[in-house]
């Protein structure tokens, strides 16, 4: 008998069944295509990154993934892999998986004057929620800020201490506070007193945020959950140091509160009630009202100050204030010092009053890449 050895493009494949996930594959490209149909998302990941060995072909396996998997983390992963190619004709194709979105984020300076216009542009994923509803999530790429605000702070809080570097990994956030459009399509209903498919939804508990999380997960086969407070902040300051992510402070031209003053600014406008998400320029990273208009609920229990807080970005959930929780940005209701980027505030697991009219919530998915 003639001993053949496997070519580069053969599998080794015994039999009739498939390989073991952790066994050698040989063979190059049917082996990582195993790997890629694999339920393992281990053998999944070792494939996308083992798939660009084979040239042409595993951009293709490449490519299959991002149209047939349903898994976002194994998607962006291929999708990132696929984008170090630096090849443009790659490039162009990869725009139809996860496009980019162009918006102009503006700086102002104390007295709230515009002083700096910046484009900018974000990469982004739809979740189609039915009848012509979406949820825009953006993708938030992991770093390291300094979390809290200096004592020098105008309107700081001792809560807001001691400032504390924290480092997390990449992200998804909602581009926009979850809006009742999209609270119905998940929930059946709309709790909101300001009703307006595209306005923020409000009256809702942490409590009831968690079912919606629940289902939406449930629908989609995606970990939604609310944020973090790190990762709220975070992805709040974006990359800015300054009380607002727009500067040293913010007027009712860039967010909705109660129009009292925080700097140098005149009096503004105060509305009185919600208004639709987006209304406003969005901060340096292209996320949309995370000053103002509503509360949004993040995961964590509320502490008295940062000792202790964790650096990683994780929630902060063992405490014994463990019926209260804390929301952050503010909303129309209040002043603007509780809209800074570095505001806490706190409320119980399950406030959902009359004339609660100002907590809504972001969604938040892990984006775990490694």
């Amino acid at each position: 008998m003639t001993n053949q050895q496997p070519r580069p493009d053969d599998a080794v494949l015994g039999g009739q069944n498939q390989a073991p996930i952790d066994a050698a594959v040989l063979g190059g490209i049917e082996g990582i295509r195993q790997k890629l149909a694999s339920d393992n998302e281990d053998a999944k990941r070792e494939g996308i990154l083992q798939a660009l060995n084979y040239g042409e072909k595993g951009i293709e396996a490449l490519f299959k993934v991002l149209e047939k998997e349903t898994n976002l983390n194994i998607q962006w992963l291929a999708h990132q892999t696929l984008q170090k190619q630096g090849n443009p004709i790659i490039e162009v194709r990869l725009k139809k998986y996860f496009p980019w979105y162009e918006y102009e984020s503006v700086t102002v300076n104390r007295r709230g004057e515009i002083i700096q216009r910046t484009p900018g542009r974000a990469k982004y994923y739809r979740e189609d929620l039915g009848n012509g509803v979406y949820l825009d999530m953006t993708y938030i790429a992991g770093g390291s800020f300094l979390m809290g605000a200096p004592e020098n702070e105008h309107g700081s809080h001792d809560n807001e201490r001691p400032q504390h570097q924290v480092t997390l990994p990449d992200f998804w956030l909602g581009k926009y506070q979850v809006t009742q459009g999209q609270w119905e399509a998940v929930m059946g209903n709309n709790p909101a007193r300001f009703k307006g498919a595209n306005r923020p939804v409000e009256q809702v508990s942490w409590d009831i945020c968690q079912e919606f999380c629940h289902k939406l997960s449930e629908c989609t086969g995606k970990g939604y959950r609310l944020p973090s407070e790190a990762e709220w902040e975070y992805a709040c300051r974006a990359g800015t140091k300054t009380p607002f992510s727009g500067g040293e402070t913010i007027t009712t031209n860039l967010a909705n509160y109660d129009g009292n003053t925080y700097a140098e600014e005149g009096k503004g406008q105060y509305r009185k009630e919600t208004v639709e998400v987006g209304s406003f320029p969005p901060n340096p990273w292209g996320l949309y009202d995370m000053h103002g208009n509503v509360w949004e609920w993040c995961e964590d229990a509320w502490h008295e100050n940062y000792q202790g807080a964790p650096t990683d970005g994780s929630a902060w959930t063992n405490n014994q204030f463990h019926s209260v929780c804390s929301p952050r940005g503010g909303s129309w209701y209040y002043v603007p010092r509780h809209c800074r980027s570095a505001n806490r505030s706190n409320n119980g697991l399950d406030l959902n009053l009359p004339y609660n009219y100002d907590n809504g919530l972001r969604l938040v998915l892990s984006a775990s890449m490694t």
